[in-house]
């Protein structure tokens, strides 16, 4: 599956977002997600098994529980993908730092 796929959906986004800030328990994840997307347990596995196959996340067993993590390496993919525009916002971002320190400077910050 293509990386754009992957992040395609919301639900597996989510779940990177919430791996992006460390490990988590499935139970953790599924409780978060059935939360905010009203799925059920069975789907948000389904989107956990994706996400593992694609190589986005990786899973360990700790006794009963698995303990997720999420794998950068698929996000080159989409980092190499991405760095053929960022010659169209790079320098705006970069104008738009020195117009702030502009306006620091000014109010004596």
């Amino acid at each position: 599956m293509h990386a754009f796929d992957v992040l395609g959906d919301p639900v597996r986004r989510r779940i990177l977002e919430l791996l992006a800030e460390g490990e988590h328990a499935s139970g953790e994840i599924v409780a978060v997600v059935q939360r905010e997307f009203g799925i059920t347990q069975s789907a948000v596995s389904q989107h956990l098994k994706v996400l593992r196959e694609s190589g986005f996340a990786t899973v360990r067993v700790d006794g009963s529980r698995r303990l997720y993590t999420v794998d950068a390496a698929p996000l080159a993919e989409v980092d190499a993908w991405l760095n053929r525009f960022r010659a169209f916002w790079t320098p705006r971002l970069d104008a738009l730092a020195t117009e702030v320190a502009r306006g620091k400077k000014k109010r004596g910050d």
